[in-house]
């Protein structure tokens, strides 16, 4: 029997003339930017690190789909912006899905389908998905050049569940159960360490405690010389992991949430910067202090950093304006001026906001929808791979582009969504790209800069 959707279809004429429509052009692709991420992986590693860190318990006479096939299948399809596992029922057959991977266009054997996929992803117990967890800690290390310090920001991000599903809290403060997956990134590069997946909640501070630990040792593995730095907020900012960090040759830079204690020690700082802004012309005014401050909880005190803003606010319910201090403070055991730890060290942590916003937005990683927890810390791996290759495309455009430091939404747009007609002879294969393209010149760039170097 025909099938429906492939019979032609009239739309309005245009200057007289027919117009009809079908879906017989041939072994054509919508993504032709498949080129660029399959060349991102060759660069990277990325998805060959994570199928060599994948279990393989199948009968290997049986086998059809080798793991790195599976993984980089998945992970070049949430680049595409085909987040869910059953998209890979439709893109299986894909000619550059297919490439990618390194099979042939047409005479290669169509994809992994959906239910292949789902149980890759429900594969892993819970040490062999530490096993994946960490191969991205070891990707992090072995694809940035580490200077005498770096900063790791660290920072969680809240994601709904769908159902009834392992881990998933009820969350207060966005009235519905959901996950709050930590996030680990090295800002400098723009590149991510780790996720992980855990309720939505507080974390503990033998929690925070573990990941520090944790990554901490696995990097020194790769940045031997490096003094690492952890920076976040108050969350983060438990006795546990700065004890920790200063056992460890560790440092930190942490928010510290206000008590009445700190506001005492600050009051006339306070006092003085309310004097100054009354007889100033200035909408805000702001001021800096540093002093040895030590919470009940806390073996020895710490350096805190304030950071105090004065300006004028309205009254709730009333016409006129009030004068306020905002207060701000940070623990951290840099060495430094207040005024250069918090503004340049500490605020510059606001940039993760924005990394997290394209792993969790624009690479739909919050799409945790298996019921098992440890399937969706594999997923969550999963789009922390296909992050990984994005910004290896990112990374390859010239600076004097426009899309040099454009998001990822706008490189799958302009970069990755392209139709291509795709021919396979005996001894070649040929892409063809529309005349038309906007960006031909930039993926033509794009795509030679991210050629291996080297004979």
């Amino acid at each position: 029997m025909t099938d429906d959707t492939l019979l032609p279809f009239d739309l309005p004429s245009v200057h007289r003339k027919k117009l009809t429509v079908d879906f017989a052009g041939g072994n054509q692709s919508s993504n032709g930017g498949l080129l660029l991420l399959r060349q991102a992986e060759r660069k990277l590693g990325v998805c060959r690190r994570l199928a060599d860190a994948m279990p393989d318990r199948r009968d290997p006479s049986r086998i059809c789909h080798d793991m790195f096939e599976m993984v980089m299948a998945r992970v070049a399809a949430i680049a595409c912006g085909h987040e869910d596992a059953i998209d890979l029922d439709r893109l299986r057959y894909d000619p550059l899905m297919k490439l990618a991977v390194g099979r042939c266009p047409d005479s290669g054997a169509p994809l992994a389908s959906q239910s292949t996929i789902s149980r890759l992803e429900n594969a892993p117990s819970k040490t062999e998905a530490a096993r994946l967890t960490t191969a991205l800690v070891d990707q992090a290390g072995t694809s940035v050049t580490p200077r005498q310090q770096e900063i790791l920001d660290i920072d969680d991000t809240f994601c709904a569940a769908h159902g009834g599903q392992q881990l998933a809290f009820w969350n207060a403060h966005h009235d519905e159960r959901g996950f709050a997956s930590m996030h680990i990134y090295h800002v400098a590069s723009g590149t991510p360490v780790v996720t992980i997946l855990r309720p939505a909640r507080t974390p503990k501070g033998t929690e925070v405690r573990t990941v520090i630990k944790h990554v901490t040792k696995r990097m020194r593995r790769h940045w031997p010389r490096t003094r690492i730095v952890w920076r976040g907020d108050s969350h983060y900012g438990r006795v546990e992991a700065m004890e920790w960090a200063e056992n460890n040759d560790a440092d930190y830079i942490f928010g510290l949430a206000g008590n009445a204690v700190l506001d005492a020690m600050v009051a006339e700082t306070a006092d003085y910067l309310r004097f100054h802004h009354a007889m100033s012309s200035q909408a805000k005014l702001r001021s800096f202090a540093s002093f040895l401050y030590q919470a009940g909880s806390w073996k020895r005190p710490r350096k805190v950093v304030a950071r105090l803003e004065c300006s004028l606010q309205p009254v709730a319910g009333e016409t006129g304006m009030r004068q306020e201090v905002d207060i701000r403070y940070v623990v951290t055991s840099l060495k430094g001026s207040a005024q250069h730890l918090y503004e340049n060290v500490y605020c510059q942590r606001g940039q993760m906001e924005n990394l997290i916003k394209l792993h969790k937005a624009q690479l739909a990683s919050d799409r945790m929808s298996c019921h098992s927890a440890t399937a969706n810390q594999v997923r969550l791996v999963l789009h922390t791979a296909a992050f990984w290759l994005m910004h290896g495309v990112r990374s390859a455009i010239p600076q004097t582009s426009p899309l040099a430091r454009c998001e990822f939404a706008t490189i799958r747009e302009r970069l990755i969504k392209i139709g291509a007609r795709v021919i396979e002879h005996i001894a070649r294969i040929r892409v063809q790209l529309p005349t038309s393209c906007p960006e031909r010149a930039l993926f033509r760039a794009v795509a030679l800069r991210l050629m291996p170097s080297g004979p």
